[in-house]
This record gives C-alpha cells, sequence and structure tokens, in this order.
C-alpha cells in the first residue's frame, strides 16, 4: 500500500458553533474567489499575451459575487444550526458513517454535527467534500488507532477508485447528444478563478506556481423539457481559442434563444474543483443557480437560493470489510420522481 501523507490521517477536530469570526473568514473565501473588478479589453489583452496558458472559459458574470457573498452569509446562518438527524444517515457501521449532506450547509458543520463517535475511541475525518450548495452523499470515516479504514478510504479516493455519480438541473441549449464525454483543462487563471483550459494545456505552468491538470467528465442527458432527450454518443477535447467552444461542442447544441431545462447525470473521471460545473457551463447548459458559472440565478418565476447539484451515489469497496458498498442518496426536492431510475453504478 502506497505511503499517505501524514496529515490525511490526521482527524477533523469537531468545530464550535460558527461565529462572527467564521462568517467574516466564509465572506473572505467567497470575495477571494472573484476578481475585484470586472475584466476589460486591457485585461483579456494582457491575459492573451502573458506567458500563461489562456482559459476558454469565461470569467463570471456581473451580479455574481454579490449573490454568492449573500449566499455565503446565509449558509453560515443556517450551519451554525445544523443538527444531523436519523434520517439524514444512509449507511453507518463501526468504520463509516455516509449521510445525506442538504444545500446551503458547510461539510465542517456536518462534520460537527456527527461528532457522535463510531466504535470505541474513535474520530470522525471528511473522506470527500462537497460544495456548500451541493448536497448528497458525504463520507465519514473513523479514525482509529490503526488508522486502517482512514488511510485505506484516503487512498481509494486519492486513486480514483470510488466511482461517483451526480445528478443537476442545468438551463441551457438544447444539447443534441444523448451522452458526452469532455476532456479538457483545470487551473485557476490569474483572476484566482478556476477555469476550463484546452487539453493541450494541461502540464503548462499557471500564475501562483500551480500547473494545469486534466479534467474529464462524462454527462448523460436524463430530459430536456421533460421529455426525453437524444440518444447519440460524442466526445468533446476542448481545444481552440479563449472563450470558442469546439466545433464538436457548437454543433451539438440548438441556438441560444431556446433555453430549456436539462436535467443530466454526471460522472467525473478525475477530481478537479468545481468540475461538474464547470464542464456543464461550457457546454453550453450551465447549472441552475450556478451564477458563479454562468447559470440562470432566476429560473420560471423562481430565484435559486443556490446551484442544484447533487451527489447521487457512491460505489467503493469497504476499507475494513473487503466488501463492494453502492450507497445513494434519496433524491432531491427539485428532481422529479419519474427521472429517477434504478441506476446501474458503472
Amino acid at each position: 500500500m502506497p505511503k499517505i501523507p501524514f496529515q490525511t490521517l490526521l482527524p477533523n477536530p469537531p468545530l464550535p458553533t460558527i461565529t462572527p469570526f467564521r462568517l467574516a473568514t466564509s465572506v473572505r473565501s467567497v470575495e477571494r474567489s472573484f476578481s475585484n473588478r470586472p475584466m476589460t479589453a486591457t485585461d483579456a489583452r494582457e491575459e492573451a499575451l502573458s506567458a500563461y496558458p489562456v482559459p476558454v472559459s469565461p470569467l463570471p458574470p456581473p451580479g455574481s459575487r454579490q449573490a454568492e457573498l449573500e449566499r455565503a452569509m446565509s449558509a453560515a446562518s443556517r450551519s451554525a444550526l445544523f443538527a444531523l438527524s436519523d434520517s439524514d444517515v444512509v449507511f453507518r457501521d463501526d468504520w463509516l458513517l455516509v449521510v445525506n449532506k442538504p444545500p446551503g450547509v458547510y461539510c465542517e458543520s456536518v462534520l460537527s454535527s456527527s461528532s457522535a463517535r463510531i466504535g470505541s475511541g474513535s474520530l470522525l475525518h471528511l473522506a470527500n467534500r462537497l460544495d456548500r450548495d451541493t448536497s448528497g452523499l458525504m463520507v465519514m470515516v473513523s479514525v482509529s488507532t490503526t488508522d486502517r479504514a482512514a488511510a485505506e478510504l484516503a487512498r481509494a479516493f486519492a486513486e480514483r477508485e470510488v466511482e461517483k455519480v451526480y445528478v443537476a438541473s442545468c438551463v441551457g441549449t438544447k444539447p443534441r447528444w444523448g451522452r458526452i464525454d469532455v476532456a479538457s483543462g483545470h487551473g485557476r487563471s490569474r483572476h484566482g478563478i478556476w477555469r476550463v483550459y484546452a487539453a493541450s494545456d494541461v502540464g503548462r505552468s499557471l500564475p501562483g506556481g500551480s500547473t494545469v491538470k486534466r479534467m474529464e467528465t462524462s454527462i448523460e442527458v436524463v430530459s430536456i423539457g421533460g421529455r426525453s432527450g437524444e440518444k447519440g454518443e460524442e466526445t468533446v477535447v476542448v481545444e481552440g481559442p479563449p472563450g470558442v467552444r469546439s466545433e464538436a461542442c457548437e454543433s451539438s447544441c440548438e441556438g441560444d434563444d431556446d433555453r430549456e431545462v436539462v436535467l443530466v447525470r454526471a460522472r467525473p473521471r478525475s477530481g478537479r474543483t468545481h468540475q461538474i460545473r464547470l464542464h456543464c457551463q461550457y457546454l453550453g447548459i450551465p447549472i441552475r443557480g450556478d451564477v458563479k458559472y454562468g447559470g440562470a440565478g432566476e429560473w420560471d418565476g423562481a430565484v435559486c437560493g443556490g446551484h442544484l447539484l447533487h451527489a447521487e451515489s457512491l460505489a467503493f469497496v469497504h476499507p475494513v470489510t473487503g466488501a463492494r458498498l453502492e450507497l445513494r442518496a434519496p433524491p432531491p426536492s427539485w428532481w422529479p420522481a419519474e427521472a429517477t431510475p434504478v441506476l446501474e453504478i458503472s
């Protein structure tokens, strides 16, 4: 077994109730993830002429920063009051606790509320993290004197041996494909924003010393406007100049005037930050409520309080017993019952 970094095995200490300091920290985190001003034509020219690769996805639209700040403050208040209930627990044994995280609650608050011990003398450690507004399956592992479960599960997540499936409600151009595999680059631009890069830029240096990483996602259309989608399959390797989607991607969508609700099921093949959100944006079907990545902040007369993305299922080998676990979270309220068939995890 490969060595696991020491810090990976350290338990996450239970966190106190969110204080004004914690709220301010959350707000500053959101502020740091946005440019302080809109990108100008001069900025675009400087970015294009710099030695760094140029992103193919845009900066957050105007107004998204304020919306994100308001959501961060609302989530901090909601997280301070969060208490895990029995109905939130999806799986539990002596080593693992898997819960259905609600949207608009920070992972640390779920961990703190789940601080009751599993087994004798063990603490809980987050095995995976979900974005603030993403709901669904969150895994916590007990850190015992042997550290066996924590180390093995950390290795499985790090080596992409955990199969993850998400569902999302998007609003955008009607896809002409039923399933698409997207491969691109991923990294932070000089504005501190996660962006999509060309696949050919993988390995190139970025501002701050990081490099462009490979990002792959498989996305399947469940329905379009409540109707079945197309059946075709495509593969898109992101290339081309900044701000321009690939020819294959452009030809796979209808016109911008025909926006509809597109329900999708996504399987990330890599583990990049905001991966599904970024690839949905690139494909012209940003996730509903995901204002940071071009999603509709209001749809059909209703304001979206957060993005509609849900971690539906996980499949992995139990780190102690060796049994294969296939776990599924209850569907979110926005996901129609008729769109939830029995799903084989693959």
